[in-house]
């Protein structure tokens, strides 16, 4: 099953509105003139980001965003689309999220459980939601949006946990839904 994943890129970004950190780069293709020069990641940061991608999406039934490869996502999304300023933000993010659960859980991150760092991220993110805290980590929302985005473009996502089919076929505006059935793939 071949994919387009520039394609499917572009869809996603105009389907959610285009409010996506680092959108613009890939509706017009211009890649921001601020950014941090020669910005990388190392493995054991890849690493890390791929456990914070699991955390977001587990494996289930289906893969996780870990066996998508989610860590190399982010690092290349972050390094190749986000400016200065978001890219700052997303580096201090993976600092507060390393520091934060080592002081509230008493362990690292890494070699927290599962239900550990899903417990942490969930914290931050209900902070993240409150309007009231202006200083809240809006770095999780960063994380989340380029889960979804890296998850449902990759081809376990969208062949695996969304139905997808490779050749357009015809359209059919009225077809039945049943809950519990996947969503279809863009």
């Amino acid at each position: 099953m071949a994919m387009n994943r520039r394609d499917a890129l572009k869809n996603m970004v105009l389907m959610m509105g285009g409010t996506m950190v680092g959108a613009n780069v890939i509706l017009t293709g211009c890649a921001p003139e601020d950014r941090i020069e020669g910005l990388d990641f190392s493995d054991s940061e890849i690493a890390y980001m791929d456990e914070i991608g699991e955390a977001i999406i587990p494996t289930t039934d289906t893969p996780g965003a870990k066996a998508t490869g989610i860590g190399v996502f982010m690092a290349t999304m972050v390094r190749e689309t986000y400016n200065k300023e978001q890219q700052e933000t997303w580096i201090r993010g993976l600092n507060e999220i390393r520091d934060g659960f080592k002081k509230e859980m008493g362990n690292d991150f890494m070699s927290g459980t599962v239900e550990q760092r899903t417990e942490y991220l969930n914290s931050l993110n209900r902070k993240g939601r409150d309007i009231e805290n202006e200083d809240g980590p809006q770095y999780i929302n960063m994380m989340k949006d380029l889960t979804l985005l890296g998850y449902f473009t990759s081809e376990i996502g969208a062949t695996q946990q969304l139905r997808y089919v490779e050749t357009p076929g015809r359209y059919d505006g009225c077809t039945d839904y049943t809950v519990g059935d996947k969503v279809w793939a863009i």
